[in-house]
């Protein structure tokens, strides 16, 4: 047998659990009961409620596309929630546009626009602060976000949560999840280039310590793209179309450089390369140069 009492102090609820045992000490013995210790147990009644919601603007897109998200927090309950958080993470391979941020608030039907402090954003997780959000009221928050190839690798779906504090407690609501349906478009025939321009000293076509990268050296592309490596002599080329590629070394982009012989392949001895690129691979297309003058010459 369980008693329980309910009462109330002030804004906590006191919960006093008590229990009781009959039992017979002996075979035919008369009843007995034994009482337990009270135990209590203070509860603290929440008057405020956060519920969110969460859509999109498309149900599914691919990379290079923009996606517009919409999240409403509503304070179901009875006091203010002041300070507001949302907090929201993306998933991966999208990439939250600062600039598109929009808000407004209101109740029932009426809304009215209203600033949003930029968002704290911390890899894929992006914070929104809203001051105070009344009994009643609901914030919208529009931002959009841009789809990269990496997109493809993820899941599509999106989290957010919405915290914040009472005069008393914290509270916190429920989770939206909003899923995205990844396309992978173009990037389906496409694939990566990447390589490297550097000095070869001992002309075996592989680069070894000691031989530095050549920055500034363009190579052009059999589809019209001009790649320019950077400070290390690497260059890398994406959404380039699968099939036979060939990469060509502008050798006047390197004065005082020509093509290094290769003592193993003959045909590394040529400023083009030709490669095979599968959908969704990568390929190397290194070049091999050497000084084109000698020590002591003029």
């Amino acid at each position: 047998m369980i008693a329980l009492a309910l009462p109330v102090v002030a804004d906590d609820v006191v919960i006093t659990n008590t229990a009781s045992a009959r039992f017979k000490d002996r075979p035919g013995g008369a009843d007995r009961t034994a009482n337990s210790n009270p135990t209590t147990l203070t509860a603290v009644p929440s008057r405020s409620s956060l519920e969110i919601i969460k859509t999109a603007d498309r149900a599914a897109a691919e990379p290079g596309d923009t996606v517009v998200y919409r999240l409403q927090i509503k304070n179901t309950g009875a006091t203010t929630v002041s300070p507001l958080q949302v907090i929201d993470t993306l998933p991966l391979g999208l990439q939250f546009i600062a600039k598109s941020v929009s808000g407004s608030i209101g109740t029932g039907g009426n809304a009215t626009q209203v600033a949003i402090a930029a968002p704290t954003v911390s890899g894929r997780t992006i914070t929104f602060t809203y001051p105070s959000l009344a009994p009643q009221q609901t914030l919208t928050l529009v931002y959009a976000a841009l789809l990269t190839p990496d997109a493809v690798r993820g899941t599509g779906r999106n989290l957010a949560v919405a915290q914040g504090q009472t005069a008393t407690i914290p509270v916190q609501s429920n989770t939206a999840s909003y899923r995205l349906q990844i396309r992978p478009g173009i990037l389906a025939d496409c694939g990566t280039v990447i390589g490297r321009v550097f000095v070869d000293k001992n002309f075996d076509g592989e680069q070894q310590p000691g031989e530095p990268g050549v920055p500034n050296a363009v190579i052009f592309m059999d589809d019209g793209n001009r790649i320019t490596t950077d400070a290390a002599g690497l260059f890398s080329l994406a959404y380039v179309i699968s099939g036979t590629r060939t990469g060509t070394l502008d050798l006047t982009s390197l004065p005082g450089y020509t093509i290094a012989p290769n003592l193993y392949r003959i045909e590394a001895n040529s400023p083009s390369r030709l490669v095979r690129l599968a959908s969704g691979s990568t390929v190397r297309m290194n070049f091999a140069v050497t000084p084109s003058f000698k020590e002591g010459g003029q």
